[in-house]
């Protein structure tokens, strides 16, 4: 996948994120993936970070115990 591509799915996927808390919406689908991803506003729904190391967590993943797992997304891609 090129990085304009990648570009232009990170700023897809912001905006899905924002309209869907907009909405009250606790998630959106990836389209990429395809599948379920929680907003912030689900995961503040929830009150505590669940340890899966979200995309969008609050919580700055604090019960997510795999290093691995801690990433920071920049719209792009995980760091």
């Amino acid at each position: 996948m090129s990085l304009r591509r990648l570009y232009t799915f990170g700023r897809q996927i912001a905006r899905l994120h924002e309209e869907a808390c907009e909405a009250r919406q606790r998630k959106y689908i990836d389209p990429i993936t395809g599948k379920r991803v929680t907003t912030k506003f689900g995961h503040l729904q929830r009150g505590k970070c669940c340890g899966s190391g979200c995309r969008h967590c609050p919580y700055g993943h604090v019960n997510v115990t795999d290093p691995a797992r801690k990433k920071t997304f920049n719209s792009l891609f995980y760091v």
